[in-house]
């Protein structure tokens, strides 16, 4: 597998589909092969769990361990589908969410049982781990307040008690501590641009670290 996978990961409103696309451009102009792509959401019948997982169902709300199970059915079609395929051609896929998300948000924010969490994970990934893990380190309530700002309607996760954001929060802190070969943090609460530039001088380093790019063709800043 010659391919590359970067997740960017991060609590509601830290910037990391701006800052995906942003990404997606600078390597397009440095001419390599990258596709974009998301979870919940990345194939035909991740859109269908998307629209299950994110409307409001105030009326008879999914319990905690169903949406554990719709993450993991999204997450193993698209590992099958989109992600290995688009690897094995050599491409980098940049992700928007991958299996920190369910650790942050199923295991800290919803505290289900991490173990259940980790086997679900192997299955519906086949073992396949980023290559490197963008986290956009946000406050939880400056996230929030931004979706407000933008005119956003709140999804079901972006609705819950400031708490639960807060306790994601702690997970993706926690993560960061335990895998700092593979998760590297970004300073979020920056302007799109100051971030955007953490982004690709980390990149930079990977990309040469790789042999996808050399020192002759690193773009400076």
């Amino acid at each position: 597998m010659n391919g590359k996978l970067i997740v960017f990961e991060g609590v509601e409103g830290c910037g990391k589909t701006t800052q995906m696309q942003l990404c997606c451009e600078w390597l397009q102009q440095l001419s390599i092969p990258v596709v974009t792509t998301r979870e919940p959401g990345g194939t035909q019948l991740g859109l269908h769990l998307r629209s299950l997982l994110l409307e409001n169902t105030e009326d008879k709300p999914i319990t905690a361990t169903t949406e554990l199970l719709l993450y993991a059915a999204d997450r193993c079609q698209h590992v099958e589908q989109e992600l290995l395929p688009n690897l094995k051609s050599g491409k980098v896929v940049l992700c928007d969410r991958y299996i920190d998300s369910t650790i942050a948000y199923q295991g800290y924010g919803r505290s289900l049982d991490m173990n259940l969490i980790d086997r679900l994970n192997a299955i519906a990934t086949s073992g396949l781990k980023s290559d490197l893990t963008l986290w956009l380190d946000l406050d939880v309530e400056q996230g929030l307040a931004r979706k407000r700002k933008n005119g956003d309607i709140a999804d079901r996760i972006e609705q819950e008690k400031i708490d639960f954001h807060r306790r994601v929060q702690k997970g993706y802190k926690e993560l960061a501590a335990s895998y700092p070969e593979r998760n590297f943090k970004i300073e979020a609460s920056l302007n799109k641009q100051d971030v955007q530039k953490q982004i690709q001088q980390r990149l930079t380093s990977k990309l040469q670290e790789w042999e996808i790019i050399t020192s002759q063709n690193n773009p400076s800043f």
